[in-house]
């Protein structure tokens, strides 16, 4: 039996564990329908569920957690089994105990009676002294691989049973035996042809997320979409690590020469995965990290990125790291294999999960020191805000608790177009405590590390979204390389009157019409309709957030 924190599990069929990537890829080529692409990626095709489903992510209201989680507004909907909780406003929605246990025997009744079962063991956390072990148990050969990729290799002694098989190179074993102990902090159970009953399972659709914090469980069926699997560890890092004063982010972090990092924080699509590699500086990580009193580090050991209209000449690190053991998610392929990034008929969420050693330079020990530069992104589909702005300890306060930017198309179900959004520190679905914690813990280091904040404008110029265009990526890399070497700090400043910014007025070596983002507007009443539309939104979500924020951190905001 394989040994399971809340129970048992009894595969009937073959356990594969902790294969090597080339063993998963064939594997999953063979049998699960996924395609091979000229250049040796394989993709997957994950049907119904292209992103992330929000409505469907659960914590559990067990009696250890109920007053530490910061739940969102639900509605009740009363039916003849019982009650079933539907998403009003909120990102953290309770499921009963009662519902959990339905849905972790259907779960494991599912694994039991699968002819395959693949167990992937590693870990979240480069600093040993905030690690978690997790173990993966999917339902699928890609999955583990996606699995492989995302999470960090253990050390030998992870593996405190041995499996017949023998090693496979990289530390690795693969096999099948029974009575194998289970050797991780927490584990996920990822099985997509698992289906949920709403009526009788309390959830809101046939999929579900549902994180157990006590029982160090998490349950993910109905849904082929891998980001799941990845997020729910996510949360589960962003409960634990603030206990210990390290700050959990949702950002990318590199590191330059000096040893000192910078930190990207944002939404999906928003740029995080794209500025982060940078040829000039070692990767540290794209999406997940924590920051402790030595300094940064990932969580993660891959790399997760958004490939819609990935092209060489702007993206050549994440283009080349897709390659032969890399995994793309609907990718639609051309004739000839090769894959067609501008293709987005099954989704605007491509997506291209690699190790993070396919980035040519990196850093291997997943750490680096404090930050120099911490860099907000937000894609603004209004195209009113600047494209950078210098922020002060209390407007960055005001910033990361709103944590504004235009969720993008394909990111999450049902988002078609980009749409205006406030996601609490750049990441409120995956932050199980109230915002105030995170916000805390990040002034605090900021302070004691003297780490220089921005603001920086991923999104539309010149119009909002549908009349102006995009800001260019070569434009934004240039303003990001600026503020890494410490010269922007040095530019001509002016007050945005309207959003309470600090704002370039002119910076040698790009181009005034880069500042004037205002002008650029063909139509001045229009951007005068849109940036008052805007303003409004931001005070609007702080007020109704934050009723009790400090006047001074609600100072911060826009002036209307």
């Amino acid at each position: 039996m394989l040994d399971i924190s809340s129970g048992q599990l009894s595969p009937k069929g073959k356990i594969h564990k902790n294969l090597g990537r080339e063993e998963l890829v064939k594997l999953a080529l063979s049998k699960e329908g996924v395609k091979q692409a000229a250049n040796g990626a394989i993709v997957a095709y994950t049907g119904k569920y292209t992103g992330r489903s929000p409505n469907d992510r659960f914590i559990v209201e067990s009696a250890g957690v109920r007053d530490e989680i910061d739940w969102g507004s639900v509605n009740p909907v009363r039916n003849s089994e019982g009650s079933q909780r539907k998403i009003f406003n909120g990102v953290n929605v309770p499921l009963s105990e009662e519902s959990f246990e339905k849905l972790y025997k259907k779960i494991t009744t599912a694994i039991n009676n699968a002819d395959e079962v693949f167990v992937t063991d590693s870990t979240a956390g480069a600093d040993s002294e905030h690690q978690l072990k997790v173990r993966i148990v999917s339902e699928f050969a890609y999955e583990a691989l996606f699995a492989r990729h995302m999470f960090r290799r253990m050390s030998s002694s992870f593996y405190s049973t041995p499996l017949t098989g023998g090693d496979k190179g990289e530390g690795e074993r693969s096999g099948e035996r029974e009575g194998v102990e289970n050797p991780a902090d927490f584990t996920v159970l990822a099985f997509p042809s698992c289906h949920a009953e709403p009526e009788s399972d309390g959830t809101n659709s046939e999929t579900f997320v549902a994180i157990h914090l006590e029982k160090k469980l998490v349950l993910i069926g109905g849904t082929k979409y891998c980001g799941e699997i990845k997020k729910s560890i996510f949360s589960v890092m962003n409960y634990l690590l603030p206990r210990k004063n390290v700050l959990p982010m949702h950002c990318s972090a590199n590191m330059g020469a000096d040893g000192r990092s910078a930190l990207f924080f944002g939404l999906s699509g928003t740029g995080k995965t794209t500025l982060s590699s940078d040829p000039n500086r070692k990767l540290i990580g794209d999406d997940e990290h924590g920051w402790c009193e030595r300094g940064v580090f990932n969580f993660e050991g891959g790399c997760y990125a958004k490939c819609i209209k990935l092209s060489a000449e702007k993206e050549p690190q994440i283009w080349n790291a897709i390659k032969a053991g890399a995994l793309l998610e609907n990718v639609v392929l051309k004739d000839d294999g090769e894959p067609d990034y501008d293709d987005a008929s099954l989704t605007e969420n491509t997506r291209a999960a690699y190790p993070i050693e396919y980035i040519t330079d990196f850093v291997p020990e997943g750490a680096g020191g404090h930050p120099s530069a911490i860099i907000f992104l937000t894609a603004d589909a209004f195209g009113v805000l600047p494209p950078v702005a210098k922020l002060d300890e209390l407007s960055c306060q005001y910033h990361f608790l709103s944590g504004y930017t235009s969720k993008l198309a394909g990111t999450e179900r049902g988002v078609g177009e980009p749409k205006a959004t406030f996601s609490a520190c750049f990441g409120a679905p995956f932050m199980p405590l109230p915002p105030q914690v995170y916000a805390n813990l990040l002034a605090e280091y900021i302070k004691k590390y003297n780490s220089e904040v921005y603001l920086v404008n991923t999104g539309w110029f010149g119009g909002a979204f549908g009349s102006g265009k995009r800001i260019d990526l070569p434009i934004t890399r240039k303003i990001v390389d600026e503020i890494l070497s410490g010269n922007l700090k040095n530019a001509e400043w002016k007050k945005d009157e309207l959003f309470n910014l600090d704002v370039v007025k002119s910076f040698a070596g790009i181009d005034d019409s880069v500042w004037n983002y205002a002008e650029a507007w063909p139509d001045q009443s229009e951007y005068q309709n849109k940036s008052r539309e805007l303003a409004a939104l931001f005070r609007e979500n702080f007020r109704a957030k934050y009723p009790n924020a400090p006047e001074e951190v609600l100072a911060k905001g826009p002036k209307i």
